[in-house]
This record gives C-alpha cells, structure tokens and sequence, in this order.
C-alpha cells in the first residue's frame, strides 16, 4: 500500500498499541537487534553557508548582508546519524536552502542526542542552545516520543514548553517544525508495527500543529512527500545525505510558500 489514510480515533492510539503489545514487543525487540546502529556526524555541529548557498560567496556579490543565526534542535536527525559529515546533515542543508532562498550568510549550529525525546530536549538541550544568537529555529522532534507511546498530552505539554521558552529567549526569532516521518512508508518496519506506530505519531503530530499553529511566528511543516530514491541511509531509517538535503528543500519550500520568510526580514 502506497498510502495510509489518516487514522481514525487517534485519541486511542496508545490503547490500541497496548492491545497489540504481544505483536508488537518482539517485532520491536527484533528491529533493535536487526538494524545497523549508525554513529552521529563528528563534532562540530556548526558551520557557514554564504549567501546564495555558494560556501566561497561568489554568489553574494552585497556580501555585506547580516548573517542569519540557525539554530537547529532535536534527535538524531539534528545529531546528523546517516552522513559522515555534519555539512551533509540537516543543519547544514538547512543552511544550504534558506542562504539560497534568502542570499544572506547562515551561520548553522545544532543541538540535541540521538534517541532524544521532546522531554529530553527540555530538560537537557533547549537552554544552553537559546544562549547563542538564535533568528530561526529548525526543531525536529516526535519520532521517539512515538517509538516510546509517551501519551499526547505529555508531548503536548513538551512541544508548550519548548515554544514557550524559545520565544521568551528570542521575542524576535521565528520556529520551523518538522512534520513527524511518515512511518508508514518505512520498509523495515514490519506490520502491524509500522502501522501502530503511524498512529501514534499522527496523535502526537496533531497535538504539536495545534499549538505550532496558533503561535505568531512559528509554523509546522505539512507531512513529507514520498521518500526518493536514496533517501534513507543504510540503515533504511535515518536519511542519507540525499534525504536531509530533500528534507531541508521541502522544508523550507514550503515555509516560503506561505509566507514565513517575511518573519526573517527584518534580523
């Protein structure tokens, strides 16, 4: 199947899932013990793209434009798992795409772990990271917060708290989030594990748009498209070079499409 509809009665999605946990734990137990674990993208999680996405600058002949400040917050896609390089991670595709959409300097940085939480990211991650200078943040989170059945009111408490602080630390900034992955497309996942899990990420995912969407100056991506050849690593789970780089262009694409950019017009 191509396509999964939209579930139905997510506010059961964890009943459901405890229903099935005689399925569901030793497929998980399998996946665990079956699939490669790939190490994060080498410090530093930092970089700079020139303006026009061109990294020598030829392409921002101004070159005077003030440089945008990413701060990019999150799981193991912010730690970059999938690439040998961070540059080649989200946080420096980011870069990529808004210097080319916007032709200003990006300075990049990321923070979080691999296998992170939302919960995680408040208790361990989001005040050091708002101590830098910060005009766009990029939080990529809900992944593991679907893998662990924590329930939609904890996480729509986290995404709160994360929203909340991001924007008393930075009054001016603005705040991307990525849509949760499209687990049913996932090859490795076995059924009825992928689709369990689907659920529950489309309970999560639709406590997190009711709050991203009725902040000002954020905005949550619309789900991916189908994942392209060559998206996911070898691991068939987290994205390849080739997958944070559609990632970050859809991303910002559609941030663009409606509007966002204008939040950064003024920094």
């Amino acid at each position: 199947m191509d396509e999964y509809r939209v579930p139905r009665r997510l506010r059961l999605s964890r009943a459901i899932a405890a229903a099935q946990a005689p399925v569901l734990l030793p497929q998980g137990r399998r996946l665990r013990r079956e699939t490669p674990r790939l190490p994060d993208a080498p410090l530093p999680w930092e970089g700079r793209v020139e303006g026009g996405g061109d990294r020598d600058g030829r392409d921002d002949p101004g070159g005077a434009s003030r440089t945008l400040h990413l701060l990019v917050i999150g799981d193991s896609t912010a730690a970059g798992v999938g690439v040998d390089h961070a540059d080649l991670g989200l946080g420096g595709r980011l870069a990529e795409a808004l210097a080319a959409r916007t032709g200003r300097p990006v300075h990049w940085r990321a923070a979080g772990r691999n296998g992170a939480t939302a919960r995680d990211l408040v208790r361990h991650f989001l005040k050091p990271a708002l101590e830098g200078p910060t005009d766009l943040v990029f939080l990529t989170v809900g992944a593991n917060d679907a893998l662990a059945l924590r329930s939609a009111r904890a996480f729509r408490r986290d995404i709160r708290r994360i929203l909340e602080r991001t924007f008393a630390a930075h009054p001016e900034a603005a705040l991307l989030m990525s849509s949760l992955p499209a687990f049913f497309r996932f090859q490795l996942l076995p059924e009825p594990l992928r689709r369990s899990l689907y659920r529950h990420s489309q309970a999560l995912e639709r406590e997190a748009r009711l709050l991203v969407g009725a902040a000002p100056r954020a905005h949550m991506s619309p789900p991916p498209p189908p994942y392209t050849e060559g998206f996911f690593a070898s691991d068939d789970f987290h994205p390849s070079a080739i997958g944070y780089k559609d990632w970050a262009d859809f991303a910002v694409e559609d941030a663009w499409s409606v509007g966002f950019g204008r939040l950064l017009d003024d920094h």
